[in-house]
């Protein structure tokens, strides 16, 4: 992982510590390679809310360490070894996935697995753009384009090479998703928030085929991206491949666009906002849709389906991480409020649905 600037970085949180010299003496006999010198300066980042990232900085080398929080119990949301192993198989296919240096399934080092990868040096979006970008509207509209046609690249790749078939289960994508993500909103569900009854019967009445079957990253956003520093419509580095497996290419898109805020929404949306996609000259939603139909030559007739699911999956993903902070697993301020999210997801559901 990277970021652009030291505002994302701080001090490691008490409940999020680990023994660092632990990780020093693990990785001295995982990465031989590396020569490091003395023990790494520990930052946590603050931005991310499901598997905790941290920056280990030696005199030579930034490397970036992975691991769940702690008291996560939704095993494939922070399968730390899965998450190593797709970015592996995924390297020589696409370049932008960040180098590994090695997985650690030892729970003596630091109580779980995790894994270390280089960093990758760049600029990552958040809620504002960087006055210093200067990026005008006519950049921004060719970075939302080099954004889609970074994901069309993904859904590219080959997926009969023996490392990448083995990522997922293949046909039948859809039908798993909607019956999977319903499952674990009713295990999440909290007194405060909507039951989803009527969103995920809708769901699996109108669920369409599988359009094809392709690798999909699953939480593709601008701020999971990593900019060039001397080019910031080009893309060096795509982060956090946690949900990343075999499935529906539109699923992806989906799900991608329910973080996507645009100039026209009201204030709720926008409260929800982690990227910069509502600044003059960036896509609308629409706009992105059509833009990757064209780029992939894939029809969209269906979206709406794809649409609703989207928000429905992001609402079961704030739930998950609003349920630990309910039940006292995490102190994060930051979660104290997301059952709102959730609310607000659910009627943005409701609103798609109706047409």
């Amino acid at each position: 992982m990277s970021a652009p600037s030291g505002s994302d970085l701080g001090a490691v949180r008490g409940e999020d510590a680990f023994d660092v010299a632990a990780v020093d003496r693990w990785l001295r006999e995982a990465a031989p390679e590396l020569d490091l010198e003395g023990l790494p300066d520990v930052q946590q980042f603050s931005k991310g809310a499901s598997n905790l990232t941290y920056l280990l900085r030696y005199p030579a080398h930034d490397l970036i360490l992975r691991r769940p929080p702690a008291g996560a119990k939704i095993a494939s949301a922070h399968d730390m070894g899965r998450e190593y192993r797709v970015q592996q198989a995924l390297q020589p296919s696409f370049p932008s996935v960040p180098r590994m240096v090695g997985l650690c399934t030892d729970e003596a080092v630091i109580g779980g697995d995790f894994y270390v990868m280089h960093r990758v040096q760049g600029t990552i979006l958040r809620s504002r753009i960087p006055d210093d970008l200067g990026l005008d509207a006519a950049q921004l509209r060719a970075l939302c384009e080099s954004f889609i046609d970074n994901l069309v690249t993904l859904h590219g790749i080959d997926t009969t090479q023996p490392e990448v078939a083995a990522l997922g289960k293949g046909q039948g994508y859809v039908g798993r998703q909607v019956a999977g993500w319903s499952k674990r909103y009713r295990a999440a569900k909290t007194w405060n928030v909507p039951g989803f009854e009527p969103v995920m019967r809708w769901l699996d009445e109108h669920q369409p085929a599988d359009t094809d079957v392709c690798v999909i990253h699953n939480d593709y956003r601008l701020d999971n991206v990593v900019l060039a520093p001397d080019d910031p419509s080009r893309i060096v580095g795509v982060l956090d491949w946690e949900m990343a497996t075999l499935g529906d290419p539109l699923m992806d898109l989906g799900g991608a666009l329910a973080y996507w805020v645009e100039a026209g929404d009201g204030p709720a949306m926008k409260w929800l906002r982690r990227q910069p996609t509502d600044a003059p000259g960036m896509l609308t939603r629409d706009e992105v849709v059509a833009y990757y139909a064209q780029a992939s030559g894939r029809s969209v007739a269906d979206w709406r389906f794809y649409e609703v699911f989207g928000l429905f999956r992001l609402a079961v993903i704030i739930q998950q991480i609003y349920r630990r902070y309910h039940l006292g697993q995490t102190t994060n301020p930051a979660f104290k409020q997301y059952w709102l999210a959730v609310q607000y997801l659910h009627l943005r559901c409701r609103r798609v649905m109706r047409g």
